[in-house]
């Protein structure tokens, strides 16, 4: 079991939901991201996701398009968000994820990207754009350095192609709960429900959870119900800051506050 997993499971045993928040590292300076990590920890988040800026983010909306700018902008790279991770875990808890599309790893390298994950407490790692398919020297690298795979499953994915990402992924599985992009929505799509059966079905998996386009307490309730046991908030979080770029004090208070609405929703 790694530390994601145990998170999940204790939470789950505590009768929750897993709740797994979303900054861009860098956004608008690591300082303040630092800050903003131990705010949402306060607040009731249970797992840390640290984005990776990257130029042409394929998977996200504008809110998060427009952070990973404003991170470039503050020069932050790959090992400024490893350094960050290693800041982190010596005074948070919560396991660390990091999210970064596949060209910034691949050209430092898979087993030195996994090297210096593993030394900087980072405990998984997403890349969006990579597929299970072409994913074996990046998974042998992580199993290596003890460092969990997470893979991306989307209502369009097919039955055999999503056995090969629960295969693939360890700590959970990310449920993509729409397609498009990354955002902030009104309305959960009815996709998400449907794609969380399909899963629940497999008799062995890891655990689940959903993300894109889980803005609010209502939805994260809503995931819950339909089995989700874990739920990943991003664009709605980097919109806080987003909207206090002056603020740094403001914008930790707001996203405490609202951690902790989340995490009020996920009581199973």
């Amino acid at each position: 079991m790694s530390n994601i997993s145990d998170l999940f499971r204790d939470s789950l045993a505590s009768g929750r939901a897993a709740l797994i928040g979303y900054l861009t590292a860098g956004d608008p300076g690591l300082d303040q991201t630092r800050m903003y990590a131990e705010a949402l920890v306060e607040g009731g988040v249970d797992v840390l996701e640290l984005g990776v800026p990257f130029s042409d983010p394929v998977a996200d909306g504008v809110t998060i398009q427009a952070s990973a700018q404003r991170a470039l902008t503050s020069r932050t790279k790959l090992p400024d968000v490893l350094r960050l991770s290693s800041i982190i875990k010596k005074s948070l808890e919560a396991p660390v994820v990091i999210l970064s599309y596949l060209n910034p790893i691949y050209r430092m390298g898979f087993r030195r990207f996994f090297e210096e994950a593993s030394s900087s407490g980072v405990d998984g790692v997403v890349v969006p754009d990579l597929p299970v398919e072409e994913s074996a020297d990046f998974r042998e690298e992580a199993r290596r350095a003890g460092v969990d795979t997470i893979f991306l499953a989307s209502p369009t994915t097919s039955d055999s192609r999503l056995d090969q990402i629960l295969r693939a992924s360890q700590g959970f599985v990310y449920l993509v709960s729409l397609l498009g992009v990354t955002g902030v929505r009104r309305e959960l799509s009815p996709e998400a429900s449907r794609l969380l059966e399909r899963v629940r079905a497999r008799r062995e998996r890891p655990y689940l959870a959903v993300g894109f386009g889980v803005s609010s307490p209502e939805h994260v309730a809503a995931l819950v119900k339909g089995g989700a046991e874990g739920v990943i908030v991003g664009s709605a979080l980097v919109k806080i800051v987003e909207q206090n770029l002056s603020n740094p004090s403001k914008c930790s208070e707001q996203l405490q506050s609202f951690a902790a609405k989340l995490k009020e929703a996920t009581k199973l």
